[in-house]
């Protein structure tokens, strides 16, 4: 049973006529007749009964018609919504990020990409780089941003670099070293630090600009994501070091001093599967998110 077949049976069912059915769907009137032959023979059944200017269904037309319907219904649905999503105006992406990113880099690039699709669902994933690479790996997400170096090369996933971001030491405005324009890390030997939980790429790279320099940092607290971090330091309770744009969004409250050069730096990428495609609208945020 082909789908032509069905537009052509409803067509005649519909007009009581071969001749005025075939200029209905655009076809000679020979290839139609042929063509509902050629489904009666397949369904074992004629369909109408023909009698001179006279075309009725038979039981089994009867049955058929409301089914045939639905198919071509259904046909048009599908071929509607997939022209929907073809054109951006519906779909979903499904994006990882990093805490520290969702707080700093994506609410504009979000804000704006739903502005432009507001029929695009945005799906968010919080973690750490490793988290999200298993997540991408096993087709969870779409597109993920993570820091490099990935915690586990996969030669699986294309990254795509996006930035390089400073960090940056943030205090209670209450805390001593007012005024200092600059900070070093060796500064921070002595320091109660407010430390990211473990598998956090900031606490890996802290720690291990602290250890370059010869000494173990002394946490105050640690095992908090981003929002807990900033608020137990305007609490007082140590000082942390944080990306730039999150000091700059999440600033009040709190005294953002720069590290001196060479500071502390992290390359933040945009990865996803090689050898899967992106769907459309994972592309289209995939490029808003380059161009920003």
């Amino acid at each position: 049973m082909q789908f032509q077949q069905l537009q052509y049976f409803v067509a005649v069912a519909e007009t009581r006529h071969f001749t005025r059915a075939a200029d209905l769907v655009h076809v000679a009137q020979p290839s139609l007749s042929q063509q509902i032959k050629s489904l009666e023979r397949e369904l074992g059944a004629d369909l109408f009964l023909r009698a001179r200017g006279n075309i009725t269904l038979t039981d089994a037309g009867e049955a058929l018609l409301p089914l045939a319907r639905r198919i071509l219904a259904d046909a048009d649905t599908a071929r509607h919504e997939v022209q929907e999503l073809a054109q951006l105006r519906s779909g979903r992406v499904r994006l990882g990020a990093t805490p520290s990113l969702c707080t700093g880099l994506l609410p504009d690039v979000l804000r704006a990409f739903h502005d432009r699709y507001p029929g695009i669902r945005l799906l968010i994933e919080e973690g750490g780089s490793h988290d999200l690479v298993r997540e991408l790996a096993r087709g969870a997400l779409d597109l993920a941003l993570v820091v490099l170096p990935l915690p586990t090369p996969s030669p699986a996933l294309t990254t795509v670099e996006l930035l390089r971001e400073d960090l940056v030491v943030v205090s209670s405005p209450e805390a001593p070293g007012r005024g200092r324009r600059t900070v070093r890390v060796a500064d921070l030997e002595g320091e109660r630090l407010v430390m990211f939980r473990h598998g956090y790429d900031l606490r890996e790279l802290t720690v291990a600009a602290c250890r370059a320099e010869g000494f173990e940092p002394d946490f105050a607290v640690e095992g908090g994501e981003m929002d807990a971090v900033l608020g137990f330091v305007r609490a007082g309770l140590g000082v942390a070091v944080v990306p730039r744009m999150v000091a700059t969004r999440s600033g009040r409250g709190l005294r953002v001093t720069p590290l001196a050069r060479p500071g502390l730096h992290r390359t933040i990428a945009l990865a996803h599967r090689s050898d899967v495609a992106p769907p459309r609208a994972a592309r289209e945020l995939q490029r808003m998110l380059l161009e920003r």
